[in-house]
């Protein structure tokens, strides 16, 4: 059986940031908590990334990689509500993956203008597919909708719910395990908006999925 390669360790500094980050809190972790945790020197450190700084943007790159093709995903074809459904998991696995950004973002916008940029752009790019959910939908008579402008608050409403769900969860018990079942529940709330909008057999099948956290 072949080896695997090792990780360069530019790549395990990246992944050990990535889960200090998100267990701690981005402002609790120093490049010196880093390098101790992957038993390497600071120096070593510094080789490869010249501060935190640079470490915490070049995480967000792949981030914002990532939950672009998540978000561009979706809008290739009309969507019924089990691929809504999906669609929204998918979302929320990938700010688990990344949940030190939602957790802390007010603090991280306000200090990285780079991120603040970006962020703002993903944002957009969340109402604009939640917009496009809704109106296929519409088109399809799974569900109803009285304008424009009622589309668009909606779609900004589950962009709202989705971005700060896990910010909610930590709010709610902050010294409690922020555990990855609370992407179900976050899933269920944004799903919660659409059914009042939906529409006959649509909403049966929403009620249906929904059930399992009900019962949680």
């Amino acid at each position: 059986m072949e080896k695997k390669p090792k990780r360069r360790t530019r790549e395990r500094i990246l992944e050990t940031s990535l889960q200090l980050f998100n267990d701690f809190g981005e402002p609790n972790v120093t490049t010196s908590v880093i390098a101790d945790e992957m038993n390497i020197s600071p120096g070593n450190l510094y080789y490869h990334f010249r501060n935190k700084g640079e470490i915490l943007e070049t995480i967000f790159a792949a981030f914002e990689r990532e939950i672009e093709e998540t978000l561009a995903a979706p809008t290739r074809r009309p969507a019924d509500v089990e691929d809504v459904w999906l669609f929204l998991h998918l979302l929320f696995e990938q700010i688990w993956k990344y949940r030190f950004f939602y957790r802390d973002l007010n603090d991280l916008l306000t200090h990285n203008r780079i991120l603040e940029i970006h962020f703002k752009q993903i944002l957009a790019h969340k109402v604009r597919t939640a917009t496009t959910l809704c109106e296929g939908l519409v088109l399809a008579g799974a569900m109803r909708a009285s304008s424009t402008e009622e589309m668009r608050a909606l779609a900004t409403n589950m962009t709202v719910i989705a971005t700060y769900w896990l910010s909610f969860e930590y709010a709610c018990d902050p010294r409690g395990k922020l555990e990855s079942g609370r992407i179900g529940r976050g899933v269920y709330q944004v799903m919660a908006m659409l059914s009042p909008f939906l529409l006959g057999e649509s909403r049966t099948l929403l009620e249906r999925l929904s059930q399992a956290y009900l019962d949680a």
